[in-house]
Formats: structure tokens, sequence, C-alpha cells
């Protein structure tokens, strides 16, 4: 086995054309209407990540060949959808599936320009939507529009983690380093799996099972993270293998998400509207969860003193322990999925907050890649949120469940909020690349 893998990464080394067509070929067909469906092209994207971190095609291309190949397969069934259109459900698989397609046409219509950033990462509507909306005629330059940060964001989201492995190969972990790594993967993959079999059975009180798994895992961290120093420090040098000027400013970005005055801001918007729209019960809900979230995060920050990393020019000067970016930033998405899930099928429910929590996680990841917190530090911080988050929603829907916002209001909610953001962002951006200058 292993001599199969050194032929294979020796090959991919002094082929790195085949390799990088293979992974633009892939994103294409793994986006491409009805092949997509058929094509296991999560797994395919993975292996042809790891072994392109163990060659010689850098980071930035293979997010590059991604985001194209999973664009090309977006316009082709964009094109197909609007050329068939009533003809559409007579095409093979379909024909015989009739339920995969009245599926994404109900997400479509209810969610409409959504649909297609959160089915991007759902498999099986995720090379249908596009298709979908050739078929109903959405405008080009809209679709064409949000592509292009769907594509962006799926590229990152199935090739990084297979980059970042392939890249790990090259180095050799120090010992003890599994050991802890499968204690830190082992618990987290364990409590995902209780809160998802739990929703996903419709237990009655399967906020208090989330409740009650994430927090013991968060205990056990509270309690061991000094013991986890082995697998801080391999993960911490790992992320800076893949460091590059335009994924700098592309982290800045992300981690200006998690920000104190972003995340008050955002925050500020959504209960306010909330109120507005007099959504009482759920703006119980989102308050509690975000201040809970913020106050206990600072309290947990004072008492465990943990200092940074010490590699930034001008180092951070708070404490470390938990994560106050990744804490704020699972509180505020997972609020967010929470509120949109409600009203819907268990399986849809669970979809939402998968989907939801993929910024949050890349908030998460922009503090260890920009050296401002180590992983255990961001791992504590989406506990503490998620811990938070359960319990909150547990005590607000002790007697009756959250009604759920209509589609006018959530297109308020995410045009305000994505305004905001944009204003934020773009505020004096020099000076936060600076800030994480190293």
């Amino acid at each position: 086995m292993n001599e199969l893998l050194h032929t294979v990464l020796d090959w991919s080394s002094s082929n790195a054309y085949w390799l990088g067509s293979a992974i633009y070929i892939t994103a294409l067909l793994e986006c491409l209407a009805l092949v997509g469906l058929i094509l296991p092209g999560v797994v395919l994207m993975f292996g042809l990540a790891v072994i392109a971190g163990s060659s010689s095609l850098g980071l930035p291309t293979v997010l590059l060949l991604a985001w194209l190949g999973g664009l090309t397969g977006d316009f082709l069934s964009y094109a197909l959808g609007y050329r068939l259109q009533n003809k559409v459900p007579q095409l093979p698989i379909l024909r015989s599936h009739p339920q995969w397609l009245a599926s994404a046409e109900i997400h479509f219509e209810r969610y409409g320009v959504l649909s297609l950033l959160i089915g991007r990462f759902i498999g099986p509507l995720r090379p249908i939507l596009p298709l979908v909306a050739g078929m109903l005629s959405m405008p080009f330059v809209r679709f064409t529009l949000v592509s292009l940060f769907a594509a962006a964001g799926w590229s990152v989201v199935y090739t990084l983690p297979g980059w970042m492995v392939g890249a790990a190969l090259e180095l050799s972990p120090p010992q003890g380093f599994w050991w802890q790594a499968s204690w830190v993967i082992g618990s987290l993959a364990l409590c995902a799996a209780l809160s998802i079999y739990s929703s996903l059975r419709g237990w009655r009180l399967s906020s208090l099972v989330s409740a009650t798994t994430f927090g013991l895992a968060l205990i056990a961290l509270l309690f061991s993270w000094q013991h986890l120093s082995v697998f801080d420090l391999y993960l911490h040098d790992l992320s800076q293998l893949i460091r590059s000027s335009w994924l700098d400013h592309s982290m800045v970005v992300i981690t200006r998400l998690g920000d104190l005055s972003t995340q008050l801001m955002v925050s500020f918007i959504l209960c306010a509207l909330l109120l507005l729209f007099k959504q009482f019960r759920a703006l119980i809900f989102a308050s509690s969860t975000l201040m809970t979230a913020a106050v206990s995060n600072y309290l947990l920050k004072l008492f465990f003193a943990r200092t940074r990393p010490s590699v930034l020019l001008e180092p951070l000067q708070s404490f470390s322990f938990p994560s106050g970016h990744s804490a704020s930033g699972f509180a505020f998405f997972l609020v967010l999925g929470v509120l949109a899930s409600r009203q819907q099928p268990q399986r849809w429910r669970v979809i939402w907050l998968i989907t939801a929590l993929i910024p949050a996680i890349c908030i998460a990841f922009s503090r260890v890649y920009l050296t401002a917190h180590w992983p255990t530090d961001i791992i504590a911080g989406g506990l503490l949120a998620s811990v938070i988050c359960s319990i909150s929603l547990l005590l607000t829907q002790s007697r009756q469940p959250i009604p759920s916002l209509s589609k006018q209001n959530w297109a308020i909610i995410s045009g305000m909020l994505l305004l905001a953001l944009a204003v934020i962002l773009s505020w004096n951006f020099p000076a936060a690349l600076q800030k994480y200058a190293y």
C-alpha cells in the first residue's frame, strides 16, 4: 500500500498538468446536472486534493481549478434547463426519480437565490438546482453572480481539508500527535453524531441531547487543554504551510466577521428586525444565545488566562482560551440556522444547521491561520456556543416551538445583514491587514 501511495505521489509531482486537469474535470462533473447525482465526486475531490497537497501543485491553483470546474458545471446545467424547459422531467434518472426534481423545485421556489447558496453544499441538490434555475428562467446575470460566490465557497470546503491532509503527509507528526488528535476528533465526531441522530429521529428533547453531549465535550476540553500541546503546535505549524498573500487577505476578511464590532452590529440588526416583525420568541432565543455566549466566553478567558501564539509583529493583548471569534461566530450562525429551519422536516433542519456552520468554521479556522489562536481555542469556542444555543433553544421552546419567519422577512433580514457586513468589512481594511502581519 505504501509503495502504491509513493508511486501516485511521485507521478503527480511530475505530472501537475494532468492532476490539475483531473481536479477541474471532477469538479465540473460533480456540479453537472444528472452526472453529479451518480458520481462519487466528494470522495474523488478529497482524494485528488490529498494528492495535490503532497505534490508541487499549490493550494491557490487547486482552489482556482475547483472553482472554475464547479462554475462550468453550473453554467452547463443552467443552459440545459433553460433549453429544455418543460422537458426536464423526462431526462434520464429524473424520469425514474421525480421526487428529486420536485424537492429541488420546492427548495428553489421557497428560498430563491438563497437556495443556490445553501444547495451548493447539499449533495442531491447541488447538480439539480442550477438545472431548475434554468428551467424556471431565472435571470442569467443573477444566476451568475450567485454561482460565482457559491462555487468559490464550495471549492474551499471540498478541497482545502484534503490539500492539508496531503501537506501533512510531507511532515512527520511528532510523537503523541495521533493519540491526541484521535481523542479530540473522536469526541467531536461522537457529539455531532448523537446530535444529528436525535434531530433526525425527531426526539422531543433533541436540544437537551445536544446540550449534554457538547457540554461534556467542553468540560473535558477545559480540563485537558494543557495536555494537548502537541496537537496544538503541530496543527498550528501545518496551517502555516498554506500561507500566501492572497489567502492572507481572504482570511483577514473572514476573521473580521467575528470581530466584536461586527458581531455587535449584526446582532443588533437581527434582534431589531425580529422585534420589528413581532417575532418575540425568536427574539428571546437569539438575544439570550448571543449575549450569554459573549459573556461566558469573556469570563472563561479571564479564568484560564492562556497566552496567544507569539508570532504576530504586534501580538494581541487579550487572552486566548476560548476563542471569542469562534464563540461569537458559531453562536450567530447557529441562531440563523435554527431560525431558518423552523417548521421544516427534520432532515432539512439538520441540513440548514450544518450549512450554517460553514461560515462559522471558516471564521474559526482563520484565527489559527492568522496565528491569533491555538486549535483548542477555536474548538472550545465552538463547543461553548453550541451548548449555549442548545440550552437557549430548549428553554425557549419549552411550551411551544418558535414560529417560522416569512420569506419576505428573511429577504429583509438577509439584505440588511449583507449590507452591514459589506460596509464593516471594507472599512479601514489596510489597518486590519497590518494587525495580523507576522
